[in-house]
């Protein structure tokens, strides 16, 4: 007999019973993590995880704004970034690093899709399974929400649950769980098809009480239910929001490939040097591909691609955009199903029935995309009029495009290999439906009345659908519709979609379209997807005529248009060097246009956004640039908005108490400021820390409340402030 120490609990056990459990576990689990797969292979072949594994970027803390913009978006942030977080190491996520921080019990990790959260897992559990790393665990258990989501309906104990998806676990008892010490892994909260409700729930403290599985979950992470035991949530940036941040000790999150892992990552699975060199050479030249290939699947895709292009005899052009990547993508798994199965037509021919499976998976992946769904069960694949055995051994376009995840209770759980390859089969789906005249299925996609005739007014549409979204979900989908209405892109797809509507005047149309959107009312974060989709239909003329603009030594005499504003908007705030000041009035452009530029703001150090009308949308995107990381931000000026709204200065007070923010100088002389106001600003000085130093309110007439509001601000020992102008205080302490 030994005696099992931890947490000063003291248990008797058997100590040959307790070594054959957990022994058995940890093989039961090494079987499943050391394999794993770049969208080839099923789960449990392929590739050895410890032969592959690149160390991830894994940084404390999150991106702000992670529910506002698509993933893509979010790249482009990380990839002109100078990170200045130290990276923790995947094994170290439940160390305490410094003095300040409390026990650790429960850990977010956010990351985009396909970045590495389940690399990252996996990686854990397979250091712990061969003795490794954090052997103080007794049991590392992954639940992965995929999985989960097949029992969403069924009702299970903790133990039971435990026994259903560890089957070696099948001798441990309740009174192990409550003396052992447990991580339990919830991977791709993202996925989860069953709600999380922490506000109103069935309270559980007991492993064998039976309850639905959402409630086990939540009673597990506020810690009623074992309390004791160690939780990590994986997920998606958008989903993240659903524990309440007082649930969590530690945010983290996965930022994929840097520039030297990307590198690394193509000499590495290429053993042809100088083709390596040629691909790392292509990947830097285009801007979106380099970005992208921060997802370790993306480089796995763009290797497929440029490989087949760069080792045969290939007379046409690298592709630049990611439509002309992903269409070559698809005909190269076309390519190689007709290889390995023969056939009389040429690789690159569509069969019918290829034709067929291609727009029902289009067709899935487009329902799901509107739903937030990235894995799929055989009832979904059902509704789309896919059979299931034809999907799972369809190789070549269906095993690379479209895999079984996993198997478990004799159901098969399906994904696509990246977001990104869905949004893309997605529009193709959609693209289709419109060549065809679909009016059904196109009518209630955009959500109108009327049908869209012509190829110019669906693709005008469908972008101001997208531009209405909260969270951008439709950005990269629209991008992609737009690329396909190029004959170039629809050719590679090999007679997949009708090249009939595609006329030199019809596309002339799309382009004017694009460069004369009315974005009133739209967030200026997203208006810049009108210069993305521009880009993927190849026409490089408001790009170059903004290069031309930077280099001019006379700027405030040319006219910029409002697509203009939202090329630049881009460009500085993915510059690598930081702008000293950017000041909306100097800029001969509309209104709407100066609002445009607003996400510049993030790279800048100086900001005048004076009588800027300025929304809540506005202030948002300002708001994010005081609080990304780093934050170059150091003076504001909003002087002359009388437009600003309390919800406005909320958010940008709120801001100014982040502890990325460094905001020093704030101007809101002759803006309207009410008690509310008053009251956001105050809680800004008793901040800690506060770095505000200057603070300028004259011009603006302050009722006694917000004035008393304000000194108790000042008053605060937190309060770092040297200057206020303010005319209120002035005849206040006068009188």
């Amino acid at each position: 007999m030994i005696y099992y120490r931890w947490k000063s609990l003291v248990y008797l056990c058997s100590g040959s019973d307790l070594q054959e459990v957990i022994e058995g576990h940890k093989m039961s689990l090494k079987r499943r993590c050391e394999h794993v797969t770049e969208g080839t292979h099923e789960a449990g072949s392929g590739t050895l995880l410890n032969k592959i594994y690149t160390e991830l970027y894994i940084t404390e803390g999150q991106s702000e704004e992670v529910d506002t913009q698509h993933e893509v978006r979010q790249l482009e942030r990380t990839s002109q970034k100078n990170i200045q977080d130290t990276p923790i190491k995947c094994q170290d996520l439940f160390k305490v690093l410094s003095e300040q921080q409390r026990h650790i019990r429960v850990v977010l990790t956010n990351g985009v899709a396909g970045v590495g959260k389940t690399f990252s897992v996996q990686k854990f559990s397979l250091d712990w399974a061969e003795g490794l790393e954090n052997q103080d665990i007794s049991l590392v258990l992954p639940l992965s929400y995929r999985e989960l989501n097949l029992i969403r309906d069924e009702q299970h104990s903790l133990l039971s649950l435990l026994h259903v998806f560890h089957p070696t676990l099948q001798k441990i008892r309740a009174e192990d769980l409550t003396v052992w010490k447990l991580l339990f892994i919830f991977d791709g909260l993202d996925e989860s098809r069953f709600s999380l409700g922490f506000n109103k729930h069935q309270l559980i403290s007991d492993v064998t009480q039976v309850s639905s599985v959402g409630v086990l979950l939540v009673n597990l992470i506020q810690g009623n239910l074992l309390p004791s035991a160690l939780i990590w949530i994986t997920s998606r940036p958008a989903a993240a929001h659903q524990i309440p941040p007082s649930c969590v000790d530690r945010i983290t999150e996965v930022r994929g490939f840097t520039d030297s892992q990307k590198e690394e990552y193509f000499r590495r699975r290429f053993s042809d040097e100088d083709l390596s060199k040629r691909i790392i050479s292509h990947i830097k030249a285009s801007r979106s591909l380099h970005i992208m290939c921060l997802i370790p699947v993306f480089c796995w895709i763009t290797a497929i691609v440029l490989e087949d292009m760069m080792t045969r005899d290939q007379r046409g052009e690298l592709p630049k955009t990611l439509t002309d990547l992903y269409s070559h993508f698809l005909r190269v798994q076309i390519k190689r199903k007709k290889q390995k199965y023969g056939g009389k037509q040429r690789p690159e021919e569509l069969t019918e029935a290829d034709k067929e499976l291609l727009l029902k998976l289009g067709r899935l992946a487009f329902e799901h995309l509107e739903k937030g769904n990235i894995m799929f069960y055989s009832e979904d694949l059902e509704r789309c009029g896919l059979d299931v055995s034809e999907v799972s051994v369809y190789s070549g376009v269906c095993t690379e495009i479209f895999k079984r995840e996993s198997v478990i209770f004799q159901k098969s759980v399906y994904c696509f290999v990246h977001l990104s390859v869905q949004e893309f089969l997605a529009a193709v789906y959609m693209f289709h439906r419109h060549t065809r005249k679909d009016t059904a299925v196109i009518n209630q996609f955009l959500e109108y009345s009327e049908p869209a005739t012509s190829l110019d007014d669906f693709l005008r549409r469908a972008l101001m659908k997208s531009l209405k979204s909260e969270n951008g979900h439709l950005d990269l989908f629209v991008r992609f519709l737009h690329g396909l209405s190029l004959e170039s892109n629809q050719r590679i797809l090999g007679g997949l979609l009708d090249q009939r509507n595609s006329h030199p005047e019809t596309i002339q149309k799309v382009l004017n379209n694009l460069k004369e959107v009315n974005s009133d009312g739209i967030s200026p974060d997203r208006s810049i997807n009108i210069f993305h989709c521009l880009m993927e239909m190849k026409d490089q003329s408001v790009h170059q005529e903004i290069q031309e603009f930077l280099k001019s030594e006379k700027k405030s005499e040319r006219r910029l248009s409002e697509i203009h504003c939202s090329a630049l908007a881009y460009l500085l705030q993915m510059s690598e060097e930081v702008l000293d000041e950017l000041n909306l009035q100097l800029y001969n452009t509309s209104v709407e246009g100066r609002r445009r530029l607003i996400p510049a703001v993030r790279n800048c150090r100086k900001v005048v956004l004076s009588a800027s009308f300025l929304s809540t949308s506005h202030c948002e995107v300002v708001a994010s640039a005081m609080t990304s990381n780093p934050s170059h931000l150091r003076e504001l000026s909003l002087r002359w908005n009388q437009s600003l709204t309390d919800a406005g200065v909320k958010l940008l007070s709120s801001a100014m108490m982040h502890p990325n923010c460094r905001l020093e100088t704030l101007r809101l002389s002759d803006c309207s400021l009410s008690e509310i106001s008053c009251d956001s600003l105050a809680s800004v000085l008793r901040s800690n820390p506060s770095h505000l130093r200057v603070l300028d309110l004259s011009y603006i007439s302050l009722e006694d409340s917000g004035m008393k509001l304000l000194c108790s601000g000042l008053e605060s020992l937190n309060c770092q402030l040297e200057t206020l102008r303010s005319a209120s205080f002035y005849l206040q302490h006068n009188n």
